[in-house]
């Protein structure tokens, strides 16, 4: 007699085509039943021959759906019941969240093509998705993933489209976010001043304009983009302008691979990255172009182009209209948060945009453009932002015994929820000295905890009081009566890699390398070149570059000639004088002797290093000064570079003798590729000098300046293989992750 099993299936499984695809192996293995979403998961029920069921289970747990992440599975025989077939029925929630979320996909190929084929009932319709593809998280209100659950709430099915919702053998069978023109979301075409454009295909319409030198701001289905013609350079200027962005790199949009790799030369790695669900925008170095993009306004200055693939529908028709590069950038005002409200963007865009596509689908989780880079000699993947596609799951192992948010840092903020037995990291969210941007972030901390109808039991920010981060995290504490407790910065960079690779558990000592722009340490002074160990659970700190004037407070962050004013000694007066005033010079003399704040910062000392080779005196986005100095590095052999810095005495470098030795080999003419070349020979030579010092063989490095893709090379070659490295791979190296390693520290350290 068959019997009754039952199975649950955790992890991400919901908006992922499970559900259907348990219905149809079902059906191939003869068996009755149901299967279901709850909150935690997905529930089947099955009435089968024992050795029947196994067979099912192994099957579906070793192919599940591929856009499907099985945390957990389970096999239970339970009291027989009787089934009249196999049926998907409606979700049930009997309890709080508990399961990951699903992501944003980009569009399928079979989506892809219905959307082109003029036979096709979806041709030229941009919101054509299906079980595998299509916006998630940014629709989502509640789980578990249902179309009640969604913004699509707002769409009822036509009978067409129902039909295909009950169709096991259509893969739009229980697709939550299926629609059709005749029943979907509607794009507008309006100008600046808000009048209606009446087009048949505004899509078509948009194209010519774009063609004509117009600036259109794009309703994505994560947010606005800001979109023109990549050849134009008269365009490019002028939204650079508006956009009150003047050299930021702007992010290209290609209508396809084949052109793309005809005009740029894409490894394997970086192909399958453009091409993956997550389809994020890949840095691809810009040497042997073919094309006739307006390089020097796209990316002034810089030998690398940020470039991605239409992800969704509307980008798509757009790209195949076009049938040339466009520039896609975030649909927002310098430093604010990406706009995904048609009101605020009309307000907030119509002097920057000439013309706005719209359409009727409402955003509840805008996300940027993920953003990834490969290192040119060992392709070791380094996320630059981690956002679309992405966010906001977080697959790590955690043990959760209280309910805990950390709050992050202040300049690329994030926040990090541990409500149940899984992580959940929000999307970049930016600098919190914007107003916009902050509200943007309360608003994330208060989805979070309305989503998974929990509040935090423990809130962790960062020692430094004045982070905006910090004091919400202490409103938010004193609000529910709850812990708070401060995590240092750079112990929370260390802890962010190590909770990566779960190694702390690890029994051999760990030296952990935590290089930035700032961050204040438990001496009062502003940290950013920190040495640590960690073993059995304490984490210390072992050494550091040596101190420097920290001068004019976050001016130095944006001013790299104040970062070599501090450094600068008297011979370097003739500099000095041509990148300051003698008024300045007064002033900062002044300063410079009265100053008690130090810092030990990598970050500013790159800074001041671009100063000196005038390759920047002012950042007008954060860490152009750095990007400049990488972007020097054409090519090096490791074995013609020499270190700026002799020995380090008691863990300290010597920041000052490094810098005046890489001032004389600028006095005495030596080409800016090899001094910059050398210098970032000494940092890798520092870390490993370091590492032999105190006899550690395994080597964690985060903080921003390990986004500098050269230095991790140099790291990786000098090293060879006497030291284990460890970097941030799923997480940016920069401020991002600083709320994954707030948590990891808390949960991790004991001193």
């Amino acid at each position: 007699m068959p019997k009754t099993y039952k199975i649950l299936v955790t992890g991400r499984v919901q908006g992922v085509g499970f559900r259907p695809h348990v219905f149809n192996l079902a059906a191939k293995f003869q068996l009755n039943g149901t299967v279901s979403n709850n909150e935690k998961g997905v529930v089947i029920y099955l009435n089968g021959d024992e050795d029947v069921v196994h067979s099912f289970y192994r099957i579906l747990t070793e192919h599940p759906p591929k856009a499907s992440k099985i945390k957990e599975h389970h096999l239970y025989q339970e009291e027989h019941k009787h089934f009249d077939g196999f049926y998907i029925v409606p979700s049930q929630k009997t309890g709080k969240l508990n399961l990951q979320l699903t992501p944003d996909f980009a569009i399928c190929d079979d989506c892809k093509e219905e959307i082109t084929h003029k036979n096709n009932r979806r041709y030229h319709y941009p919101f054509t998705t299906c079980v595998n593809c299509g916006p998630r998280w940014a629709i989502t209100n509640s789980f578990p993933f249902e179309r009640d659950n969604t913004n699509l709430e707002a769409f009822k099915m036509c009978q067409t489209c129902a039909n295909e919702y009950e169709d096991p053998s259509d893969r739009r069978f229980h697709s939550q976010t299926n629609t059709c023109s005749n029943c979907g979301i509607a794009l507008k075409l309006s100008t600046a001043k808000g009048n209606i454009i009446s087009a048949e295909y505004p899509i078509e319409k948009t194209a010519n304009l774009i063609k004509e030198g117009n600036i259109i701001a794009i309703k994505n289905t994560s947010g606005y983009l800001l979109c023109c013609d990549a050849s134009n350079a008269e365009v490019i200027n002028k939204l650079r302008e508006r956009k009150n962005r003047p050299t930021k790199p702007f992010a290209i949009l290609y209508p396809s691979l084949k052109l793309l790799k005809q005009q740029l030369k894409l490894t394997e790695v970086q192909e399958k990255t453009l091409t993956s669900p997550e389809s994020p925008i890949v840095i691809i170095p810009k040497t042997d172009f073919t094309g006739n993009l307006a390089l020097n306004e796209l990316a002034p200055k810089l030998n690398q182009l940020g470039v991605m693939l239409p992800y969704s529908g509307i980008l798509h028709l757009l790209a195949a209209e076009l049938k040339v590069p466009i520039v896609a950038t975030s649909g927002n005002i310098h430093a604010s948060p990406i706009i995904n409200d048609e009101t605020i963007a009309h307000r907030e865009l119509r002097e920057v945009a000439d013309y706005f596509l719209d359409h009727d689908l409402k955003i509840t989780n805008p996300q940027d453009d993920s953003v990834v880079k490969f290192s040119p000699r060992n392709n070791e993947k380094i996320i630059f932002r981690r956002s679309r596609g992405l966010s906001p799951n977080f697959d790590v192992d955690i043990h959760n015994t209280k309910k805990i948010m950390a709050m992050g840092g202040h300049l690329k903020s994030t926040i990090a929820f541990l409500p149940n037995d899984y992580l959940y990291i929000s999307q970049y969210l930016g600098n919190l000295d914007h107003f916009d941007v902050f509200e943007r972030y309360t608003l994330t901390a208060e989805r979070f905890m309305k989503l998974f109808e929990e509040t935090p039991e423990i809130v962790l920010v960062d020692k430094h009081p004045g982070y905006n981060s910090t004091r919400h995290g202490i409103e938010l504490a004193n609000s529910l009566k709850v812990d708070l407790h401060e995590v240092q910065h750079h112990k929370a960079h260390f802890a962010s890699v190590l909770g990566e690779h779960s190694l702390f558990d690890t029994e051999a000592a760990i030296m952990g390398v935590v290089w930035d722009g700032t961050g204040f340490g438990e001496d009062a002074q502003i940290w950013g070149g920190e040495f640590f160990s960690y073993q059995k659970e304490e984490m210390k700190r072992i050494g550091h570059f040596d101190y420097y004037d920290w001068l004019a407070g976050d001016k130095m962050a944006k001013e790299p000639r104040i970062s070599f004013f501090s450094l600068a000694d008297d011979t370097m007066q003739p500099e000095i004088d041509q990148k300051f005033s003698k008024q300045e010079i007064s002033v900062y003399d002044h300063v410079k002797k009265n100053e008690s704040l130090k810092t030990s910062s990598v970050g500013r000392l790159f800074d001041a290093v671009a100063s000196l080779l005038d390759l920047c005196d002012f950042n007008t986005y954060e860490g152009e000064a750095a990007i400049l100095l990488e972007n020097q590095i054409v090519s090096y052999q490791l074995e013609d570079c020499n270190s700026y810095v002799s020995k380090i005495v008691d863990g300290v470098v010597p920041t000052k003798e490094l810098f005046n030795n890489l001032y004389l080999d600028f006095k005495t003419g030596k080409k800016k590729e090899g001094i910059i070349a050398d210098f970032l020979y000494t940092l890798a030579t520092v870390v490993i000098k370091m590492a032999e010092h105190f006899n550690i063989h395994e080597i964690a490095m985060s903080g921003g300046v390990f986004q500098n893709t050269v230095l991790v090379d140099m790291i990786k070659e000098i090293s060879r293989d006497n030291y284990k490295l460890y970097f941030n791979r799923n997480l940016s190296p920069n401020d991002e992750n600083i709320s994954f390693g707030q948590l990891m520290y808390h949960q991790h350290i004991k001193n």
